[in-house]
């Protein structure tokens, strides 16, 4: 029955407890938080989709943005659009291969070479792969990705966080993009967990899917958060962690797949789509609303708390997944030079490596 009236409150846009519903959008949510230009925002996966809506907004709320990205010149478009936006004028552009745990130190330094505050992580990049891959680091594709990339760069991140934090006096916020497909995922037999799954997949042990193994990260990306806002606690750190899912949107991700079924599905199923700035209001609402002050390792759905799936709400299997994640991330993993880069005001290119090419600071 609750979800049933879920259902009709999401078709008919009906606002939950925080005032918001499924058709608000991004800018209706940054409302009240007024001027951001006292705020830095990192937000991957920002060059199309929700990642650029919610940059845009941002953006147009006086934030100052860095973008990382792997495609370089969809990058550069993505911060042309932004910079025709009033108050749009801070945006930086950085390489980065969320697949490659090389790539993310890589990024992390030259963002910490910048010497620029931190107090908004937003971690929305995803993809969704057809073909079974394995990443640099040895991890299937669609999980270093979406999830462990995201887990390396939080970390690496977390002291510039905090350090903002303590010296401005405005809290830090993290949010991870989820989904609902998170529930799809349900453990098996006892043996059969994330963790477990994700080792059989790696070595072809299983038949590989794709929208199992995509369910995997989105879930993996809840855990994070649970996990994450813990250790924020206990670190004494004025930073919170939450998860959100955006809603269903035609965005590239599943513009990848179109075909005969995927086209006719949609246009079934298109009342139940959000456009895009509706589709980015959940994140913009966790990152900045004043209603979500303080609060912590909670998930979102159209701008309202929700409940995760049961595994997803798994204090355990978070404790696993991060310590998991923490060996296969761990420094002496990586072989990379330490990197001395040079800071300036106008365009400059760093050559490293086939993934990691260019800078550009407006």
């Amino acid at each position: 029955m609750s979800a049933m009236l879920s259902s009709l409150r999401y078709l008919a846009g009906s606002s939950g407890p925080s005032g918001y519903g499924s058709r608000t959008t991004a800018e209706e949510a940054t409302l009240p938080a007024g001027d951001l230009s006292h705020i830095t925002a990192i937000v991957t996966g920002a060059t199309s989709g929700i990642g650029a809506e919610t940059a845009r907004v941002l953006a147009r709320r006086g934030a100052r943005l860095v973008l990382p990205a792997r495609n370089l010149k969809a990058a550069e478009e993505a911060r042309a659009r932004i910079l025709a936006v009033p108050d749009g004028d801070r945006v930086v552009v950085l390489p980065l291969d969320l697949s490659s745990l090389g790539s993310v130190r890589r990024f992390v330094a030259r963002f910490l070479a910048l010497r620029l505050p931190l107090n908004l992580l937003i971690n929305n990049a995803g993809q969704y792969a057809e073909r079974f891959a394995v990443s640099e680091d040895g991890v299937e594709m669609t999980f270093a990705t979406n999830y462990l990339g995201h887990f390396l760069l939080t970390k690496l991140l977390l002291p510039a966080m905090a350090d903002t934090a303590r010296a401005t006096g405005v809290q830090g916020r993290i949010v991870n993009v989820s989904s609902t497909v998170h529930a799809w995922f349900a453990a098996g037999a006892e043996d059969d967990g994330p963790l477990a799954y994700l080792r059989r997949v790696t070595r072809k042990a299983t038949p590989y899917d794709p929208t199992r193994a995509y369910a995997l990260s989105k879930l993996a990306n809840v855990l994070h958060t649970t996990a994450l806002a813990g250790r924020l606690r206990e670190m004494g750190a004025d930073v919170t962690a939450n998860c959100v899912h955006p809603g269903i949107v035609r965005t590239r991700l599943i513009r990848d797949r179109a075909g005969i079924v995927t086209n006719a599905v949609f246009f079934l199923a298109s009342k139940l789509l959000k456009t895009v700035p509706q589709a980015a209001a959940t994140t913009c609402y966790a990152a900045v609303h004043p209603a979500v002050a303080g609060v912590s390792g909670r998930y979102f759905a159209d701008c309202n708390e929700a409940a995760p799936s049961r595994l997803a709400s798994s204090a355990e299997e978070a404790s696993r997944l991060w310590s998991f994640s923490e060996g296969i991330a761990a420094e002496e993993k990586e072989k990379e030079k330490e990197m001395s880069l040079p800071v300036t005001s106008f365009r400059f290119q760093v050559q490293s490596s086939n993934a990691d090419r260019g800078m550009a600071i407006a």
